[in-house]
């Protein structure tokens, strides 16, 4: 099976940490976060990967590469100007189709389900989508896909409702799709996968779009989109199924203390005080610094709630 991991994007909710490495290379826990979905998806059977890539490509590449599972073959797709969601899967539509059906996931999550379940219930209703949903109490902050009675989409999010829903489910980013769904992508370079694509197919009348609502225990997800959820998942060790990430981390060099990350080959100066905060591989955190609830990166402290003194 083929799978795309979608990881073009600017991170800018994550600036300043996103303009020192591309969102998905970010260290999470000591691991760059397209570990965690090059982990999922070779623990499934996944055995090719393209990867879209825009903002510091090579840092990208460079990372999924020295991570890549055995048994999996990456590929890269380099967009010089930014094509949006749909514009990047468009763009290496060729090499997923190819593959009936692919699994299309985003790249700025930590999300742990039984993929081959989902796979499989796509593969039995003869679907051309089905979107991975969750029950989940942060609805209101993400937003929702509604679903009607057979499981068929009808709402996405606020900007556009066909009625007859329900029940609703968070996004998770977590896509499964036919190869004939490839056929419907619109014939323009740059265009988001929901507006442009899944929306006008919706409106069109198309009734093999569906969505899987899993609860908490038949999904974990958690977002790394801000400054707040890059500390969270930092902080709060969030167990997956499928990878020991900790293990991984610490035969690196990484180092876990109460309330603190220290990447590998980092270190504290003397009279440096951190908590609740996470040091990048290779930093130096300079002598009398005290500082809570924040990163140290590029030479200096982060703050992302709270704030340093």
């Amino acid at each position: 099976m083929r799978a795309m991991i979608v990881a073009a994007g600017l991170g800018t909710r994550l600036r300043p940490l996103s303009e020192l490495r591309p969102k998905p290379a970010l260290p999470v826990r000591g691991i760059p976060l397209v570990a965690y979905q090059l982990a999922l998806l070779a623990s499934h059977g996944v055995s090719e990967v393209v990867i879209n890539a825009h903002h510091l490509p090579d840092r990208l590449i460079a990372a999924a590469r020295r991570y890549r599972p055995p048994g999996v073959e990456l590929r890269f797709s380099v967009e010089p100007e930014l094509l949006g969601t749909g514009g990047g899967i468009r763009r290496v539509a060729p090499f997923l189709r190819e593959s009936d059906p692919c699994l299309i996931l985003g790249g700025d999550m930590l999300v742990d389900a039984d993929l081959g379940a989902l796979v499989e219930r796509h593969r039995t209703r003869g679907d051309a989508l089905t979107l991975l949903l969750r029950r989940d109490s942060r609805s209101a902050e993400f937003g929702t896909i509604g679903l009607d009675r057979e499981g068929r989409l009808r709402r996405i999010g606020g900007r556009f409702d066909l009625g007859s829903e329900t029940q609703a489910g968070l996004y998770t980013w977590v896509n499964v799709v036919a190869a004939r769904a490839f056929d419907t992508l619109p014939d323009r370079e740059c265009f988001g996968h929901f507006d442009h694509w899944i929306g006008p197919r919706l409106a069109s009348g198309a009734a093999d779009i569906r969505g899987e609502v899993w609860s908490r225990e038949q999904c974990t997800w958690e977002p790394v989109g801000t400054l707040r959820e890059y500390l969270a998942v930092n902080l709060s060790r969030c167990p997956l199924g499928y990878f020991d990430a900790d293990a991984l981390a610490r035969r690196d060099g990484t180092r876990f203390e109460p309330d603190l990350v220290i990447g590998a080959g980092a270190s504290l100066e003397p009279g440096a005080r951190l908590r609740r905060a996470v040091v990048w591989d290779g930093e130096t955190v300079p002598a009398g610094l005290h500082a809570s609830d924040g990163v140290f990166a590029g030479g200096a402290f982060h703050p992302c709630s709270g704030k340093a003194r």
